[in-house]
């Protein structure tokens, strides 16, 4: 099998594992909130470790699939989440378990996506690596929301422990199409560092601006984890704020993946147009409507200004996204350094986030909103430091 063939399966095995992870993840913290009687801190808490766990087992994960093979390192990614899945299925009211598998998940799943990135982008072109990253994207971001929105009802129909064996049955699924690509997966993997070299010259547009591209960058790096930050403390509350809003586990999953699907929509834009390059104020309204968006969904009580408000999320969380993998690549900065830095930004904030929130709610236990403040002054603290940022490097 060819490379080219191999990176098209590669494409459903990205979406498999966006399916599986999701649905399982996203929907634990419902599963707690029901069988442990999980409030906002202890869902919080649960993020966090997630978030510290995830923050070097990604970048652990990545250095074993480049020293180790890809192939080695996507079945032992495959078969660990769904073994750990399965195994956790049969203690479902035991809550040390529950958390248990959550870890190993957890380690298991940073063994592929660093991996599966990896493949798609191995032996192509600049204009090659632009094209799959944005196909990469919209892939993950579409089967996610899609995984997000049709979870609840899923599970609704298909029962409880469908949590546990509808991941892991696709997991197993993936494990089944990797033996039908491991060669070119095996080639791919040969072929890893043996690109020939392209000069890196930003484009055309990074060279009108005051600020250079190296600080566009800098900028972007700063941004992503205050997103995930906002990201994840808004997720964490979701299955409180559901019940608060008198919706089921099914309306949830439907309601709450709007800003999703604004996500997907937003890649999909971002792919083909290309306005918003180089452009800091694209970059700082992105940044400010996280903001916002992160205040209304963390305390209104509508349904229309939480779906409104779920737009402008989705809308600003992938700008910031997209823009930190755009700016590397076209800065020119090297795969795995970049892949280590955007990886442990986004585990920061997972952590971080989540963290501080239900640190501030530990102390302020007659405040239940003292969480979402805390969490907004921080990321007005990195508003200030983003603005700071621009206004030193254009002097």
């Amino acid at each position: 099998m060819t490379v080219a063939a191999t990176k098209t399966w590669v494409h459903v095995l990205e979406g498999l594992n966006a399916f599986a992870c999701t649905l399982y993840f996203q929907y634990l913290l419902f599963h707690l909130r029901d069988q442990f009687g999980f409030g906002q801190q202890e869902s919080l808490l649960c993020l966090a470790l997630h978030g510290l766990i995830y923050t070097g087992a990604a970048w652990a994960g990545g250095r074993f699939g480049q020293r180790q093979g890809y192939l080695t390192a996507l079945r032992l990614g495959f078969a660990g989440m769904a073994g750990v899945l399965l195994l956790a299925s049969f203690w479902p009211t035991n809550c040390a378990v529950q958390i248990i598998a959550m870890v190993g998940w957890t380690v298991a799943q940073c063994l592929t996506w660093p991996i599966i990135e990896a493949v798609v982008s191995e032996n192509e072109t600049r204009a090659g690596v632009a094209r799959r990253v944005g196909l990469y994207n919209v892939i993950w971001a579409a089967v996610g929301a899609l995984a997000f929105c049709s979870g609840g009802t899923l599970i609704k129909h298909l029962g409880p422990h469908s949590l546990y064996w509808l991941p892991a049955g696709l997991h197993l699924l993936q494990l089944a199409v990797l033996v039908f690509i491991a060669p070119g997966v095996r080639t791919a993997h040969a072929q890893a560092g043996h690109t020939p070299p392209e000069p890196h010259v930003p484009e055309a547009a990074a060279f009108k601006q005051k600020v250079s591209p190296q600080v566009f960058l800098k900028m972007v790096w700063l941004a992503i984890p205050f997103a995930y930050i906002a990201i994840n403390t808004m997720l964490a509350a979701v299955p409180q704020r559901s019940r608060a809003l008198g919706l089921d586990n099914a309306q949830a999953g439907m309601f709450w993946s709007i800003w999703f699907f604004v996500r997907l929509a937003a890649f999909a834009v971002l792919w083909q147009w290309t306005g918003w390059h180089y452009r800091f104020r694209w970059l700082l309204a992105a940044y400010v409507g996280l903001l916002g968006s992160f205040g209304v969904l963390m305390l209104a009580q509508s349904l229309w200004a939480l779906a409104a408000a779920q737009a402008v999320f989705g809308c600003s969380a992938g700008l910031i996204y997209y823009s930190s993998l755009f700016y590397a690549m076209d800065v020119g900065e090297a795969k795995g350094e970049h892949g280590g830095m955007h990886e442990a930004a986004i585990g920061a904030g997972i952590c971080l986030g989540p963290a501080l929130a239900a640190l501030t709610l530990h102390f302020l236990p007659s405040q239940p909103q003292s969480g979402a403040w805390a969490v907004a002054g921080l990321m007005v603290v990195g508003l200030a430091a983003l603005s700071l940022m621009r206004l030193r490097a254009s002097r």
